[in-house]
């Protein structure tokens, strides 16, 4: 008897401490995930401050400030002449110590009521190249004849290789041209009008040979002078006055 009971004790106490080393190993696996989540948390605060809302946002601001200042198209000073600043170009001159930079600037001016005038200046920095033209501007304007808000007939303006047509349109059709020949037409008070460039695309080019058109343009009123005859004796009738409205 007391060898079976010896035998159950031993049996009896031998799974006892299997059971006690099992039972620890168990939560011992959850612990990893649980150590490993709070590094992550702590990481990702740190990356928001910095992140695209500041870089990002310094260097949108930046490119801005640089296209204001180099391409700003259209300008309004405070006597009310309107300032389009054309094209800016910036040319290099290679000498001992390295190159020389300097920028040439052509832009138009007008009073938005007939008056326009185009210019260019140079100077070694794009804000006085621009005022040396505005000011050179402003001293050669002339005067465009309108026939309400386009011009009085058809024509075609040249310089060099630059031809431009210009061609009256209906009320409400608006500016239609490209960017030089828009912003002359623009600074001259013109709003309805149909142009088409036909020749060189440079911008100097296209901008006088505008300007040339604009120059020869005529009204019905001083050809019925130069002819000596009444107004109404001259068959033409002004674009916009054509427009037949059915009701």
């Amino acid at each position: 008897m007391d060898d079976q009971e010896q035998k159950n004790e031993t049996g009896a106490a031998t799974p006892a401490p299997a059971e006690a080393a099992a039972a620890p190993a168990a939560p011992a696996a959850p612990a990893a995930p649980a150590a490993a989540a709070p590094p992550t948390e702590e990481h990702r605060p740190s990356r928001g401050p910095r992140g695209p809302g500041g870089g990002r946002g310094g260097r949108g601001r930046g490119r801005g400030g640089e296209r204001g200042r180099d391409g700003g198209d259209r300008g309004r000073e405070g006597d009310g002449m309107v300032e389009n600043v054309v094209a800016i170009n910036r040319v290099a001159k290679v000498v001992k110590g390295g190159r020389r930079f300097s920028f040439n600037a052509l832009v138009a001016v007008g009073d938005g009521k007939g008056q326009v005038g185009i210019a260019t200046g140079k100077a070694n920095e794009v804000s006085e190249a621009v005022r040396k033209a505005v000011e050179a501007a402003r001293r050669s304007m002339n005067e465009v004849p309108l026939t309400g808000g386009t011009i009085p007939h058809e024509i075609i303006g040249k310089h060099g290789a630059g031809r431009v047509l210009l061609k009256p349109a209906a009320s409400g059709t608006g500016v239609i041209a490209g960017g030089p020949v828009r912003a002359v037409l623009e600074c001259a008070g013109i709003r309805d009008i149909l142009t088409k460039s036909l020749g060189s695309t440079n911008p100097h080019n296209m901008v006088r040979a505008t300007m040339d058109g604009l120059k020869r343009l005529t009204t019905a009123r001083r050809v019925a002078k130069e002819r000596g005859v009444e107004l109404e004796a001259i068959p033409y009738r002004a674009r916009q006055e054509s427009v037949v409205t059915h009701g």
